[in-house]
């Protein structure tokens, strides 16, 4: 059973009456239809539609569990304390630090992150270090899935949620109510306006290091996020990279040949002779 400890994640509790309708009217994910065993991730939006905070959530007991990374707990539970107003919730920064995930068919007992699921593969987390094992296999496991996180994938306050693909991994709720960012979302989802997807890429030889640019027939179509040997992640502009792929372009990663893929999971195709679309 692959298991890895992820020592940088942390968790925020929420507990009290108003705790499920606080966070329906806040965040992207739909927390009402959330079932119990299950992690969603989720987002906190500038009214811009921008991804603030990126998390994941599940429920515990009567209250929720969210996971994020350390780096973003503090300023993410500031954030929905002054949200709070006089809602009847208590909010609180959890001691355990770090999470342990395990996966396969054998995978511990845990919490199940759909997005892995959405990949078809099982992976449950558990908070707290529990086993021993490295994060490169996670992560490399997270680009074979098409996961992409902040800080190696996108940078926050710069990426919508479709960027992301939480409208695909049951993180960005159509159909409930009004929360922060979702009438700038939902036009997006309406309109059919996302340009940028996440692509695994796959290098004819070893990948540069992150922060590299991607082009398609001399244009910059993304950058270089997570990296794992010749392969990786990056959110491009799908419609530049289906008209360089019509066009039989080559498509680099700094001067390396690559090759872009959707994930299949997704359903998402590149667009076919697509004329490239104003910024």
């Amino acid at each position: 059973m692959p298991t890895a400890y992820l020592p940088e994640r942390s968790f925020i509790r929420l507990s009290g009456r108003d705790a499920e309708d606080f966070l329906q009217n806040l965040i992207t994910t739909d927390v009402v239809s959330l079932p119990a065993g299950e992690a969603r991730p989720g987002a906190l939006l500038t009214p811009q539609g921008k991804i603030m905070f990126d998390f994941l959530i599940w429920r515990e007991g009567e209250g929720f569990v969210i996971e994020t990374d350390l780096a973003q707990r503090d300023g993410l539970l500031r954030r929905l304390t002054m949200y709070k107003l006089r809602a009847a919730i208590e909010l609180s920064a959890s001691a355990e630090e770090g999470v342990t995930v395990s996966w396969g068919e054998e995978a511990a007992d845990g919490i199940v992150d759909i997005r892995f699921a959405k990949a078809g593969i099982r992976l449950a987390r558990v908070p707290g270090q529990h086993r021993e094992g490295q994060e490169d296999a996670y992560d490399a496991l997270r680009i074979e899935a098409g996961i992409a996180v902040s800080g190696a994938d996108f940078a926050l306050q710069d990426a919508f949620p479709h960027d992301v693909l939480l409208d695909l991994t049951d993180g960005l709720s159509f159909r409930k109510g009004c929360y922060v960012g979702q009438e700038v979302v939902s036009r997006m989802q309406h309109r059919g306006t996302a340009r940028r997807r996440v692509a695994q890429v796959r290098g004819e030889a070893l990948l540069p290091p992150s922060g590299i640019e991607i082009t398609a027939g001399g244009k910059p179509v993304g950058t270089l996020g997570s990296v794992a040997g010749n392969r990786g992640l990056s959110i491009v502009r799908i419609d530049r990279v289906g008209d360089a792929l019509a066009r039989g372009l080559p498509i680099l990663a700094g001067d390396v040949p690559v090759e872009l893929a959707l994930p299949a999971w997704s359903g998402l195709a590149f667009p076919a002779g697509a004329q490239e679309a104003e910024q």
